[in-house]
Order: C-alpha cells, then sequence, then structure tokens
C-alpha cells in the first residue's frame, strides 16, 4: 500500500470517539490549530451528538461526520479505508480498541491512541504488527501523556550526549492535575489483569525479534533520596518506560549499552509513603469486582475538570543523562497533563503522521520512532518546554 494511494483517500484525519471528554477538546484544537486545506472528519457511535458537535466547531461546516461503532467491526473498516490516519480516544483498549487497530492494520492507515494498557500494546503487537508491516500502516500507542513527554523526552536527552557510548537516562515526573475517567478506568482495567497483562508481555517476548549487538533495559530501581533532584524518586508503573525501552531498541542513537528508570518525583517523606499506601489499597481494591465497580463509577469516562481547574494544572518531568564522560539535566514541562496537553500532543501527533516528513517506518512503533524530530518541534510551537537545564 503505497502513501500516493492513502493520500486519495478523502480525509487526512479520522477523530474517533470525538464527543467523549479529551475526543472534544481534541476536536477543539484541530478545528483552531489545524493547517489550511485540512480534510478532516469527527467520528463515533451518536450521530446526533456528533452533528453538535460539529456545530460548536470554529469552521465546523467543513468537518466531515462519520458514524462507526466498536460493536459494528465493519463501520470501523469504513473509518479506516476513508482516512489516512485515524486518532481514536475509545477506551479502555484491551476492551474496545482491537477490532480498530485490526481495520487499520489491514487498509494501511496511520493509527493512534491514548493508551496505557501495556496488555493492549502487547497483544497488539502479536496480532496485527506484521500485517501493517505488510500495507505500510503505521500504528502508534500511547500518543497523550502517555507516553510522548517521557518517549520524546529521553529522546531529547539521548541527542544531547555522545554517541556510540553505554548511556543512563533517568525520569523523575512530578505533576498537579486531575486525571481523566478514561484514564482511571483503565488503570483500574489493568490492576484487575495482572495475569493477563504478564501473558500478554510473554507472548510478544517470544514474536519480538532479539536486539543483536546492543541492549537496551527499563529496570524498576528502587525508592531513594535523589539529590540532583532534590526528591525523593518513587519507581512508576506506568507504561512509559516500555514505551521508552521500544525506541531504545530500535534507534541505534540510544547507543550500543541503554538503561532508563522512570520515577515520580516527591518533595516530602509522608507524602511519599501515602501515594505509596494509596497505590496500594487501590491495586487490592480493584481485584474484587464489587469495589472495582464503585471506584468506576466514582470517576467515569468522559467525566474531567473545569477550564479553570485545568488551567492551574501543569506537569515537568526532569532527566538526568550520561554517558562518555558527559552529564545532561533535561526538562520537559507544559500545563494540565490529563486533558489540555494531552489533547494538545494528540492532535500535533496526527497532523504530524499526516504531513511532515517522516523517516520511512510501519508496522507497530513508538512516537520517537516515526516522529522524533518533527513531533519535537511541533509541540515545542504549541507552547510545550523542552530544554536542557544544565550540562557538565
Amino acid at each position: 500500500m503505497s502513501r500516493l494511494n492513502r493520500s486519495e483517500r478523502p480525509y487526512d484525519i479520522v477523530l474517533f470517539g470525538a464527543t467523549g471528554f479529551v475526543g472534544t477538546l481534541t476536536a477543539q484544537y484541530l478545528a483552531t490549530r489545524a493547517p489550511e486545506g485540512l480534510r478532516w472528519a469527527i467520528a463515533g457511535r451518536s450521530e446526533e451528538k456528533l452533528q453538535a458537535l460539529r456545530e460548536r466547531l470554529p469552521g465546523g461546516a467543513e468537518v466531515g461526520v462519520l458514524r462507526a461503532d466498536v460493536a459494528d467491526p465493519a463501520s470501523l473498516r469504513a473509518l479506516a479505508g476513508h482516512a489516512r490516519v485515524v486518532a481514536t480516544t475509545v477506551g479502555p483498549y484491551v476492551t474496545y480498541g482491537e477490532e480498530l487497530v485490526a481495520a487499520c492494520a489491514e487498509s494501511g492507515a496511520d493509527y493512534l491512541d491514548l493508551t496505557g494498557e501495556p496488555e493492549f500494546v502487547d497483544r497488539m503487537y502479536v496480532r496485527h504488527d506484521a500485517r501493517a508491516r505488510e500495507t505500510g500502516a503505521r500504528l502508534v500507542h500511547a500518543c497523550g501523556f502517555d507516553s510522548v513527554p517521557h518517549d520524546l523526552g529521553v529522546y531529547f536527552t539521548v541527542r544531547q550526549l555522545p554517541e556510540g557510548v553505554p548511556l543512563r537516562v533517568d525520569g523523575f515526573v512530578t505533576a498537579d492535575a486531575t486525571f481523566s475517567g478514561g484514564t482511571f478506568a483503565s488503570a483500574l482495567n489493568q490492576f484487575a489483569r495482572g495475569r493477563q497483562m504478564i501473558a500478554a508481555a510473554r507472548d510478544r517476548g517470544r514474536h519480538e525479534p532479539r536486539l543483536v549487538g546492543r541492549r537496551a533495559s527499563t529496570p524498576s530501581g528502587a525508592p531513594r533520596y535523589v539529590g540532583e533532584v532534590d526528591s525523593w524518586a518513587l519507581p512508576l508503573p506506568t507504561i512509559d518506560p516500555q514505551i521508552v525501552g521500544r525506541s531504545a531498541r530500535a534507534l541505534e542513537r540510544y547507543g550500543p549499552d541503554f538503561r532508563y528508570r522512570h520515577y515520580a518525583a516527591v518533595r516530602r517523606l509522608p507524602i511519599a509513603m501515602g501515594g505509596v499506601a494509596a497505590v496500594g489499597a487501590l491495586f487490592a481494591a480493584a481485584q474484587l469486582p464489587p469495589a472495582r465497580r464503585w471506584l468506576s463509577d466514582r470517576l467515569k469516562p468522559g467525566d474531567g475538570p473545569s477550564a479553570e481547574k485545568r488551567a492551574k494544572s501543569w506537569f515537568r518531568i526532569r532527566f538526568v543523562g550520561e554517558g562518555g564522560g558527559r552529564k545532561v539535566f533535561t526538562e520537559v514541562a507544559g500545563g494540565d497533563p490529563g486533558y489540555d496537553e494531552t489533547a494538545k500532543i494528540f492532535a500535533e501527533a496526527a497532523l504530524s503522521l499526516a504531513f511532515d516528513d517522516l523517516p520511512p517506518t510501519s508496522g507497530q512503533v513508538t512516537t520517537a520512532v516515526a516522529m522524533g524530530d518533527a513531533l519535537t518541534e511541533r509541540l515545542r510551537r504549541a507552547g510545550i518546554v523542552f530544554r536542557v537545564a544544565r550540562s557538565r
């Protein structure tokens, strides 16, 4: 499937799940920031809600409307056949996502999502990577706060270090924000599916080619105080280090022996201990179906905070990288990570796949591999900070 053939499709980008909370923010971003001549459409199962959203969008008369439902695979195949790039916000992805991945892999459409679910990503690799490579489709998961700032932040850090030497990078995440109902639902789902997640990772390991002549590892590390960031560092059990590790495996610029560790950075020890206890309690509750249902009802997918609350939210990720006798401190920072910045990142990633001059890739790839420099520059222009704080 050539890029030329895909350019003949009626839409450059189709946004599926556009009427949800993050979907609506993404649609608004595209409507206000998209380049002139963008051919795009919003998609979902309720045509009434889609029409109402289109009426609220600047220039909405030019936006297409496509009805599609995760319960109707034929509608997803039709959606994928109409688009060069499909961006979906419909999760939890392990429950609702596979049919659209399959449709994009089969039709050669590029695919992006907001998943933070390792099980889903691993299963999609095993089932659909090979077909996507045949058709030229790029399957790019975790294209929001999970995991673009971390993946591109490490990529940015590595580029400040010498080539051809062992490299070590640690990331320290700080945020003040309320995360989405979709993110909360995905986290609960992951905690409840530990055995399935481990099985999916092992299955991927049996199918994934071994790295020859190089090493790339992402150990969890241990809780510790880190004077370089003046914080207690707690290992973060998110998908982010897995994504970073896959970028490192794919790109030789990460050196012959690369290691990344991923932490939450907390200034005060009592708060750090409380955070560990809270995660442990949430994990325990997720194992019990009644408790899991009760928690799910507290914050449902599609729910989100007010614009005023989001305006006060922020994130900062500090990276410490070293290798070849050089040490560098970098930072990626922005506003509300769970909603506004996720919508911005997601929309810019879709635009990058649609329009930027990118390296030739296909199959399941990370943002650093598929869009590294181009997406980093897009996000900088959109207001997300990528900077070198200091080096020695």
